[in-house]
């Protein structure tokens, strides 16, 4: 491949020629990290620690420590290295791939005192990079490329400390490590924004919700199972003989075909041989299905017609008694969450059968106009919701192809 004027061909493909390529344990020197369990702490202290589950909640590759702690030890177990401004906490732990020992650049430590915890790397850079920029360029690809190519495990995976120092980092001046992370920053503040936007939004539809569901005079208290089918999947087995990559198979509608974000099922990754609709429960467009466990009573509306297994209830003949979105925003209430969690069965995972979801209570209006009209307002706001979603997930894919960009220098930031 011919390289152009001004870039080099280097061990992590072409990069600027003023750029260098070193080693994070070129970059970084490491320090202790304490492995004190969540047991051993406390919910209040004169130091906090940084537990490795903290760092996998941030969305952000860097942390503003004034926020979130929820664990800390006291002075005479602190006998780790202090984290200052500028550290980074990477873990050495991750139940998935996309988790494999994710790091956030500390900031804001002002005058308290913290400690990196169980599970955790603690890397002080040695004078190479600049503020923001740590953060950015490792948890960039070309760090994640190679740490999933060094991670073991089967259920847990990590690269440990040895191999973490042999993954190497493209290393632009200073002043171009500054103005990319200023721009990483601008786009990663705009993605901010909206998250909360999008939280405001939501905690105001709940509000509305919650008063528009209220029972007013005309309203009927029903059980769900009285004026309502329900059902339980089913699933043939073993699945793999009735499963088909034939376009004319059944849509076999699972867990995973479901996004948390939306009420409708739209589409199944799998599809089944007509012969698997006998030992399975066969749905329709407009029905509802409810997860027995996972996400706990969650309804969505089916798009699509298929075959539903063990995991899922549906709910089907509701036309009578409810407009489709008004049933779906009183599946959706507190009232009804309630309900089961006081009812359902089991203990860890809660679940759900058919008989706990029959003997729910709803209340409705008599009216199906009326059932349209407060659906019709609470719709308008989930629309408007989507919409900021929609742009939500346009900035993180914008701001992956930044990185993308600015870290291997395709595009620079330099005059």
């Amino acid at each position: 491949m011919e390289v152009k004027q001004g870039y080099k061909q280097t061990e992590l493909g072409i990069i600027p020629e003023e750029w260098s390529v070193k080693s994070i344990d070129q970059i970084f020197s490491f320090y202790s990290t304490s492995n004190y369990s969540k047991a051993q702490m406390t919910l209040e202290g004169d130091v906090g620690c940084l537990h490795y589950g903290l760092i996998h909640a941030i969305k952000n590759s860097f942390y503003n420590v004034k926020s979130g702690i929820k664990y800390y030890v006291n002075m005479k177990q602190a006998k780790y290295e202090f984290v200052v401004n500028g550290d980074i906490v990477m873990v050495d732990a991750s139940e998935d791939l996309s988790g494999v020992n994710k790091s956030v650049e500390i900031t804001g430590i002002g005058n308290k005192l913290y400690i990196s915890g169980l599970h955790t790397f603690l890397l002080r850079d040695r004078g190479f990079l600049a503020e923001y920029f740590r953060g950015a360029i490792l948890n960039s690809n070309i760090a994640k490329t190679q740490m999933l190519r060094l991670a073991v495990g089967m259920k847990v995976y990590g690269v440990s400390r040895p191999q973490i120092k042999t993954v190497l980092l493209p290393v632009p001046p200073f002043p171009e490590q500054t103005a990319i992370a200023n721009a990483l920053s601008d786009m990663d503040a705009l993605i901010s924004q909206t998250e909360k936007l999008i939280e405001k939004k939501k905690a105001i539809k709940q509000g509305v919700m919650q008063e528009l569901l209220k029972p007013k005079e005309g309203w009927v208290k029903v059980t769900l199972g009285s004026v309502i089918n329900v059902s339980r999947g089913g699933s043939p087995r073993p699945i793999q003989d009735f499963l088909t990559s034939d376009a004319d198979g059944i849509n076999w509608i699972k867990i995973g075909d479901t996004d948390i974000e939306s009420k409708y099922i739209n589409s199944a990754n799998e599809k089944i041989i007509p012969e698997g609709e006998k030992n399975s429960r066969k749905v329709n467009v407009g029905d509802f299905l409810l997860s027995n466990s996972m996400s706990f009573g969650r309804p969505y509306i089916l798009n699509i017609d298929g075959c539903i297994h063990d995991g899922w209830l549906v709910l089907q003949n509701y036309d009578a008694h409810f407009d489709q979105e008004f049933l779906y925003y009183s599946l959706m209430s507190s009232y009804v969450l309630k309900q089961y969690l006081r009812l359902a069965a089991g203990s860890g995972v809660l679940n759900l059968n058919k008989e706990i979801v029959k003997g729910v209570q709803l209340l409705k209006p008599r009216d199906l106009n009326e059932q349209r009209a407060i659906a019709d307002i609470l719709s308008t706001m989930d629309k408007d919701i989507d919409l900021q979603i929609i742009k939500l997930n346009k900035l993180k894919q914008q701001k992956q192809g930044m990185m993308q960009a600015l870290l291997t220098g395709k595009i620079r930031l330099v005059s």
